[in-house]
């Protein structure tokens, strides 16, 4: 029956999706495509009468796969029914009045308070149960701790991220990590992050939009809004409705949502009056009192003119679809990120295609669908800013292409950043707000500008939050870090895979020579314990290009390299074994401490577990980590830090 396996595809490519994006704060497929790929599904089991397991119109919520606390909700939470015709909410709503309101675009929260202190903060999970998240939830903006109603209170609310804040973080994120797609994934992360602490700092946002069990006993949603309100929760922004204007109303949200600092993909309609909502009941899916309706996307088909390749500052190189202009909601429209090679390969775009665009929540451009499919875009072999042979990285199932040269230009902000940590050339005073002033003037260049920075005195101690007094000790600073152990400076340059231990077992088996270091040849590299293939590459790839010599040459006369001298007993019993660490440390301060004592010991430390490693600490001995399950395989010893402190002892 081809229904019956048209169904079958369409339920197996929505469950990847949502799982994709539920789950993994990934997309797979654009909310245009997956809507319609939705619908279908939905028309044919209505024709059929027949639902599949697994069938995302039958799943309420996402399943859990985190290792946050589950709580059982005292209600279930069901999925909203949806439609795209305005004509469908004048219809529901008959003679009764209701409440249109935002359908915010982020992660709903079940909070609960008791004698007036917030209690219980927990995601909606699968519709029943939900990941508690209370001490993230203590650090949401506009959510109040306490409360002046002393009798239990339970509510739900929407958190989100801005749209500012999103791009914050985004260019905030680390060397070649992966941007976040959009605010949705970026909160979803962000409340169920194990560190309260990183939570704090993405300043999610609640929104209440219903009050489950307690308040008032008023006859309205309206005024149980307004109760919380007065409660100082913010509330999501609603407006009365009836059928005679409905229409003006969804209109009126139709404009506003251009100019609101959140996302929102599409509003809710429920109605106002308590006792006839709780009348209606419910069906297995959804509660028959609320609706959801869904912008109803302008598509317009136009013709791909080039695919742009920008490399950001983190080493990303992300693909820019360039299209003949078209006229969408209002605006013109001439670009759009197309994200990762993963959605460019499934679009299977090429020069001259056919394809359609729309704007996603009706603000960020978005290719819908490509009708042409000619599949000719060239991914390219080198980085458009520097010229390094690009990489393509494979993460969670999406492919992203990288430059891996820190000494790129557009990455200088980071790769100075990084130059000037702890670990690397030690430089204080220099935080990443203030490189980024210093490259904007065009002060700092490159590594080696750092170490002229005085000629520029008058104009820095000029500069916002710097003085005399701060110049001078970062001045202070920067000549101290020209005395540097070799592999300090290795790890300092920011070569792609190269951490400090690695950059330690290079340094060692090529006898602190640079000039060495510098011809080294990949077939020399891999034979280095420690040191696998993906490390040989980008070792050897990074001396080899032009850009990065020339910097050297003259980096190298501002710096002086000090020899270490340590001396390792010939009894120590861990002398030249190798170890990997994994999980959290009790005994020292950090895996870096460990890692140092073991050094000091004459071992080594590498980030893998092969058949050259002697051992592998790890507290949680009996943990399913990729580590430990190497281990086990290969049967090396899996040693706890206590056990590891009797060895050495």
């Amino acid at each position: 029956m081809k229904a019956v396996e048209r169904m079958k595809e369409l339920v197996d490519v929505l469950g990847k999706a949502a799982y994709a994006y539920e789950q993994e704060d990934r997309e797979v497929m654009s909310n245009y495509e997956y809507d319609k790929f939705y619908d279908e599904l939905k028309r044919l089991e209505e024709e059929t009468g027949i639902i599949l397991a697994g069938s995302v119109t039958q799943k309420v919520g996402y399943e859990i796969a985190s290792s946050l606390p589950k709580i059982t909700h005292p209600k279930r939470m069901l999925s909203l029914d949806k439609t795209k015709e305005v004509s469908k909410l004048k219809a529901f709503l008959g003679n009764q009045e209701g409440l249109l309101s935002w359908k915010l675009d982020g992660l709903t929260i079940v909070c609960i308070y008791e004698e007036g202190q917030l209690v219980s903060a927990v995601t909606r999970g699968n519709g029943s149960v939900g990941e508690e998240i209370t001490n993230n939830a203590k650090t949401f903006k506009e959510l109040p701790l306490a409360i002046d109603y002393k009798e239990r209170v339970v509510l739900r609310g929407e958190a989100i991220i801005t749209y500012s804040d999103f791009e914050r973080i985004n260019e905030g994120l680390g060397e070649k990590e992966e941007k976040y797609k959009n605010p949705r994934n970026l909160c979803s992360g962000s409340v169920r992050q194990l560190n309260p602490q990183i939570t704090a700092g993405r300043n999610v946002r609640l929104y209440a939009f219903t009050l489950v069990e307690g308040g008032p006993d008023v006859a309205t949603k309206a005024e149980q809004l307004e109760w919380l309100k007065a409660r100082g929760f913010k509330v999501v922004e609603y407006k009365h409705v009836t059928a005679n204007n409905i229409e003006e109303t969804v209109a009126y949200f139709a404009e506003a949502i251009k100019s609101q600092p959140f996302a929102s993909d599409g509003l809710v309609l429920t109605y106002n009056d308590r006792e006839y909502s709780a009348s209606l009941g419910e069906t297995a899916k959804f509660p028959k009192d609320a609706i959801a309706f869904k912008w109803q996307d302008e598509i317009v088909e136009t013709k791909l003119l080039e695919m742009e390749w920008n490399t950001s500052r983190t080493g990303l190189i992300n693909p820019v679809a360039i299209f003949e202009p078209v006229e969408i909601e209002g605006t013109t429209v001439e670009r759009a990120s197309v994200h990762n090679l993963s959605i460019l390969e499934e679009l299977k775009l090429g020069i001259g295609d056919t394809i359609k665009v729309y704007k996603a929540n009706m603000i960020i451009p978005q290719i819908a669908e490509n009708l042409t499919q000619s599949a000719n875009v060239e991914i390219p072999e080198v980085c458009p800013v520097c010229g390094a042979h690009t990489m393509i990285m494979k993460e969670k199932e999406a492919k992203t292409l990288i430059c891996p040269n820190s000494n790129c230009k557009a990455q200088r902000l980071r790769a100075l950043a990084h130059f000037t940590t702890r670990d690397a050339m030690n430089i204080e005073g220099l935080s990443e707000a203030t490189i980024e002033k210093l490259l904007e003037k065009g002060y700092l260049k490159d590594f080696t500008s750092l170490y002229h920075l005085d000629r520029y005195e008058a104009e820095v101690i000029e500069m916002e939050g710097l003085g005399k007094k701060s110049f001078d000790k970062l001045i202070k600073s920067i000549n101290k870090s020209r005395d540097v152990a070799l592999a300090n400076f290795v790890y300092a340059l920011g070569i792609a895979q190269v951490g400090l231990g690695t950059a330690k077992l290079i340094c060692k088996h090529f006898n602190n020579e640079l000039d060495e270091m510098m011809k080294a040849r990949y077939e020399q590299l891999i034979t280095i314990d420690g040191v696998g293939p993906v490390i040989a590459k980008e070792f050897e790839e990074y001396f080899n290009l032009e850009e990065n010599k020339a910097m050297l040459e003259t980096l190298v006369k501002e710096i002086h390299f000090k020899l270490e001298n340590v001396t390792i007993s010939q009894e120590s019993p861990i002398l030249n074994k190798t170890f990997v660490i994994t999980g959290d440390v009790n005994y020292f301060k950090n895996r870096k401490e460990l890692q140092a004592k073991i050094e000091t010991l004459g071992g080594k430390v590498t980030g893998s577990v092969s058949k050259n490693t002697d051992y592998l600490i790890n507290n949680d001995s009996e943990s399913n980590s990729s580590k430990n399950k190497k281990a086990k395989e290969l049967g090396i010893p899996i040693l706890t830090e206590a056990q590891f402190l009797e060895i050495i002892e």
